[in-house]
């Protein structure tokens, strides 16, 4: 078993875009890899950005499609909330790209096998609504799928859709999921253009850090790149969040700009299907305070792993490293994962905090 080497693999790349023709041949496609947009989403709405565009919340809240699969859920298999002692409660909400959002969200299109989730993020804001993580499971983790065994996690949603993907996160992790969000990611470039481009932090090659200006097309290119990079498939998560942070505080850094937020707003509901609970009003009520967290009070990481390794059939797979995942998704049910980091501080894969 190979253990990938852990360090940030945020590596410059001076074209991104010959980059990304020179392995289109060889990359499958990857619409999944954005998924924690969701994030920049729900905070800028709760933020006070659903307030700030009143006129167009009818027309935001019927672009996004609903689905509801917590009624396919025995609740008796399901983790029991964790007692709240102040005035909110925490929120987690399962984040995943997927192949096909409108399958994903059509029970009579969804066919078993058919679509897999190339992302999977468990988001947790804290009930304080001071800080929030956003934590990445590997698709190729290795984790029991109710009624199916052992396989890769990202086949838990081609075995049963959305509701089986959920009890496979609930039971690996013990954390109950309030809500659902599934994407797609046909949208990407114009997510990003809406916003006239962002600049994603990527190191200097000497030891520091710069800002790079991309368009839509170069941040795709940025983030599909796994082949150049010392940490495959791990290395991109990393550039994946990169952009998911530079989205968020490029976002929140317009919304004095009324067009570009609407264009913005317009093109992200449309990408998404959520949990018939997440209304918009619903939303902002959950996300009130959440306005106040800045980019770096998102805490950006990645699932612990111990390596990569071969199941019994062959597999190509990544195995966790529960010494360290149970502790934290343990924080992540009671509430206390700035506590956790703070005790861990070399124990997990976070993307680095950038100069505000």
């Amino acid at each position: 078993m190979a253990a990938p080497d852990r360090k940030n693999d945020l590596l410059a790349v001076p074209n991104p875009v010959d980059g990304d023709v020179r392995h289109a041949r060889r990359r499958r496609r990857s619409k999944g890899f954005v998924a924690g947009i969701v994030v920049g989403a729900l905070l800028l709405v709760g933020g006070g950005g659903a307030a700030a565009y009143f006129g167009y919340r009818m027309s935001l809240d019927d672009n996004m499609e609903r689905i509801d699969p917590f009624a396919e859920i025995d609740p008796s298999t399901r983790p029991s909330a964790e007692p709240v002692e102040g005035p909110a409660a925490p929120v987690n909400i399962l984040v995943l790209g997927s192949d096909s959002r409108i399958s994903a969200g059509d029970p009579e299109a969804w066919e078993a096998g058919a679509q897999r989730t190339d992302a999977i993020m468990l988001v947790h804001l804290a009930a304080d609504r001071q800080s929030a993580a956003a934590i990445s499971i590997p698709r190729d983790s290795w984790v029991p799928i109710p009624g199916y065994g052992e396989a890769k996690i990202n086949a838990a949603f081609s075995y049963g859709g959305p509701p089986l993907m959920i009890q496979t996160v609930e039971d690996l992790t013990g954390v109950r999921i309030d809500h659902f969000a599934v994407t797609d990611f046909e949208s990407f470039k114009a997510l990003t253009d809406s916003l006239d481009g962002v600049e994603i932090t990527v190191p200097d090659g000497d030891g520091g850090s710069m800002r790079q200006a991309m368009t839509g097309e170069e941040a795709l290119a940025f983030t599909r790149e796994r082949y150049a990079l010392s940490n495959g498939d791990f290395g991109r998560v990393q550039r994946q969040q990169a952009w998911m942070r530079a989205i968020v505080a490029k976002a929140k850094n317009s919304m004095s700009e009324p067009l570009k937020m609407a264009s913005f707003l317009e093109a992200i509901t449309s990408s998404v299907a959520v949990d018939k609970e997440l209304t918009l009003d619903r939303i902002q009520e959950l996300f009130a305070g959440a306005g106040d967290i800045s980019t770096n009070e998102i805490t950006f990481m990645t699932a612990p792993y111990s390596g990569t390794g071969r199941s019994d059939d062959g597999q190509s797979i990544v195995v966790l490293d529960r010494a360290t995942f149970d502790p934290l998704m343990e924080a992540v049910a009671k509430d206390k994962v700035p506590d956790f980091l703070a005790k861990n501080p070399d124990a997990m894969d976070v993307l680095p905090a950038v100069v505000q």
